[in-house]
């Protein structure tokens, strides 16, 4: 290991697609750590050149330098320590590349003094594989020497996730987390995390935390599971809108969403949860549409007592006090842009009086946003 990042704290990055480059920002400019080790696991272009394009610049987000700085800010210092490694320092912190590995469990993060690892790849998902299995796994990083592995996405399994796994999301279970017992954390979808913050003050609220049923759809950027252009379906496809093109049409598809949700918020398993995605041709954003049935008693004038003016109180308090700075509230119309990476909508359409003694599904609109940062 290089001289300069012995007894340092350290961060491993596998993976420097979207999601792996968009952690090595954040993490240059939070500076939570001394340095980042970053797996590649192959060789990128020719050279030294082209890795410094890769890391600088992306087509969504900008250059690196904006992303710290601003528009008009400073420039990140990039100095190359090292270039047979090759080791650079960006904006103060030290950024090692390997390039050799692709399997997890050849990585060797005991010899690079990483502790933590974040998975990005988004190719190893499954917690209940083992390296004995002789397949490429996310346990592999812990036979590697990594002592936690966070996966960056939602994990997808077959059977029950393993008792040393957890599904985790900030400001929702993170206070769940056992030291001695967790060592694979996943941090579930951009989807599951904005939709979790808009569930948690309706349900800890007595008012509105009795839900018969719940919905939603996420109107959602393309990934890179679609089709750039037409493609032919394979043999026995059962959803051909997949293969459609990802840069002119608005394609349906289905969501995991509410299966995550319950493993992060277990008394979602008691409502009636639909969800549902569509996918639109832009290159990043979420929006999600959510709609809720409650149980309310009525007033003496027949109204509901949950209405509009309840339901956006709940989400105001909310954003004010305990999970302020994860929730915003905001009754402004604003555009969707690249500043809106997440954004949650609650709403209404329903005719109120369908069960005029115990049961409305109440009719409001009002924006209700929420940050997100990761996936």
């Amino acid at each position: 290991m290089n001289l300069s990042l012995r007894n340092k704290k350290l961060l491993g990055i596998n993976g420097l697609g979207r999601i792996g480059k968009l952690l090595l920002w954040n993490q240059l400019h939070l500076k939570h750590f001394e340095g980042i080790v970053v797996n590649c696991g192959r060789e990128i272009g020719n050279g030294l050149d082209d890795l410094m394009q890769v890391i600088e610049t992306d087509s969504t987000y900008g250059s690196l330098h904006k992303f710290l700085f601003g528009v008009v800010g400073g420039k990140a210092e990039i100095k190359v320590l090292d270039p047979a490694v090759p080791l650079l320092q960006i904006n103060g912190v030290y950024v090692k590349i390997l390039r050799k590995a692709r399997d997890p469990k050849d990585i060797n993060w005991l010899d690079e003094g990483v502790k933590v690892v974040v998975d990005c790849t988004g190719n190893f998902l499954d917690p209940t594989v083992s390296p004995e299995s002789g397949k490429s796994c996310l346990r592999g990083h812990l036979d590697a020497g990594a002592l936690k592995v966070i996966c960056s996405a939602p994990f997808k399994m077959k059977t029950q996730t393993p008792d040393d796994s957890k599904t985790m999301i900030y400001g929702i279970n993170h206070l769940d987390f056992e030291p001695n017992l967790h060592h694979i954390i996943s941090a579930a979808s951009c989807t599951t995390t904005g939709l979790s913050h808009m569930m948690k003050p309706l349900l800890e609220n007595e008012a509105t935390s009795r839900i018969v049923t719940a919905s939603m759809s996420t109107i959602h950027a393309a990934t890179n599971t679609q089709s750039i252009l037409d493609s032919v379906p394979k043999a026995a496809a059962s959803d051909l809108r997949k293969t459609r093109s990802v840069l002119n049409n608005i394609i349906l598809s289905t969501s995991g969403v509410s299966k995550a949700l319950e493993l992060v918020m277990p008394q979602i398993k008691h409502i009636g949860f639909m969800a549902d995605s569509v996918r639109i041709p832009v290159n990043t954003v979420s929006l999600i549409n959510l709609n809720v049935t409650f149980y309310t008693q009525l007033d003496a004038k027949g109204e509901p007592l949950i209405n509009r003016k309840v339901i956006n109180d709940v989400f105001a308090q909310a954003a004010r006090g305990q999970q302020k700075d994860l929730l915003v509230y905001s009754e402004r119309q604003k555009r969707l842009g690249r500043s809106h990476r997440q954004h949650g909508r609650h709403h209404h359409r329903s005719p109120r009086n369908a069960y005029p003694h115990r049961l409305h599904q109440l009719p409001f609109r009002s924006p209700c946003p929420t940050r997100h940062y990761h996936r």
